[in-house]
């Protein structure tokens, strides 16, 4: 599973092995002897010779393997991508998570479910997540009132019992359950953050999903990816991908016969978010950095969004209600 001593143990490499290996082992036979799988790329010209943030929708589980596989043959680059922690719920997909050099992310979600799971013995029901997750919300938001959100018909195991969540001490005789989360996430996210760093000391691209989670549709962007983009002055390009959900329409890593358009954006570079820059050193996805600037981290995601939509094909483009079509509920996280 994905928690705090995991994330320290986690090392990136210049020349993922891991990459190489599934690249020249299952992604090029998958590509070149099976017939009919088409992968295009336009406008690759657009791409910056420095290491960037490629920002891409998110419509199925491998999206970005043809684009990952496309850029290493054509181009000789390397990079990361951020996973979500679920996929290190198994020791192989984790280890495979590992040596190809992807960064797993956190989110609250995931830690009150995990935690939720490893206590009780259950999912939590999406009534008990849902009040979990409000009063963790609430206590992480200087404006409101944790106690405003009533969670004394929640499991009492749950919220007075001693013990780690995902690596970090729970002292339920010091802190609320909702602190206790809090310290998890971040614990976890300033190993994140470290990660990142390392990626872009190494030179590594930068792949992430600013929608989340999956869906054919694309939702509003989520400010994560900005939090990192700002605070270290990265170029973003934004990138559409249309038609990989139809090769890649399961949960196994084959693709079928097909066509996947890939079309690149003019680069966004730091200066071009002038609007939203913050002027002083902030810590990323801190309660503080957060609750501070959260309108000019989703100001400037807003923008990348627009610029991935006017990239897809109709089929892709922005929801009516900007929700996600995809995965709902606490299976999101594990």
């Amino acid at each position: 599973m994905l928690d705090l001593p995991r994330l320290q143990r986690i090392r990136l490499m210049p020349r993922p092995i891991g990459q190489i290996f599934f690249g020249w082992t299952v992604l090029a036979p998958n590509y070149q002897l099976l017939p009919g799988i088409d992968i295009e790329i336009e406008n690759i010209e657009r791409i910056p010779r420095e290491p960037v943030i490629f920002a891409m929708n998110h419509t199925d589980r491998f999206n970005y393997f043809p684009f990952m596989y496309k850029l290493w043959r054509k181009e000789g680059r390397y990079m990361t991508v951020w996973v979500k922690g679920k996929y290190y719920e198994t020791r192989n997909v984790g280890m495979f998570m590992e040596l190809t050099s992807n960064i797993p992310t956190v989110s609250r979600g995931y830690i009150i479910t995990k935690d939720f799971v490893l206590t009780m013995g259950r999912r939590p029901t999406e009534a008990e997540y849902d009040t979990l997750r409000a009063r963790v919300n609430a206590e992480a938001d200087p404006s409101l009132d944790p106690s405003s959100v009533d969670i004394s018909q929640m499991p009492q195991r749950l919220l007075k019992t001693k013990r780690d969540i995902l690596g970090v001490e729970f002292d339920p005789n010091r802190e609320s359950y909702a602190r206790g989360i809090n310290n998890t996430f971040a614990a976890m996210m300033r190993e994140f953050v470290k990660l990142n760093e390392r990626s872009f000391d190494l030179g590594l691209d930068l792949l992430v999903f600013p929608q989340g989670t999956r869906s054919i549709r694309l939702p509003r962007g989520r400010i994560g990816m900005m939090e990192i983009a700002l605070r270290y002055k990265k170029t973003i390009v934004p990138v559409g991908c249309n038609g990989c959900d139809l090769i890649y329409p399961g949960s196994v890593p084959i693709a079928k016969k097909g066509t996947v358009v890939y079309r690149i954006g003019e680069p966004i570079r730091y200066e071009e978010l002038s609007a939203f820059h913050i002027g002083e050193p902030f810590e990323p996805f801190s309660a503080e950095a957060e609750h501070k600037y959260r309108d000019r981290f989703q100001g400037a995601v807003d923008v990348v969004m627009d610029r991935i939509n006017a990239l897809l094909d109709p089929q892709y483009q922005y929801s009516d209600d900007l929700n996600s079509t995809g995965v709902r509920g606490t299976s999101r996280f594990i």
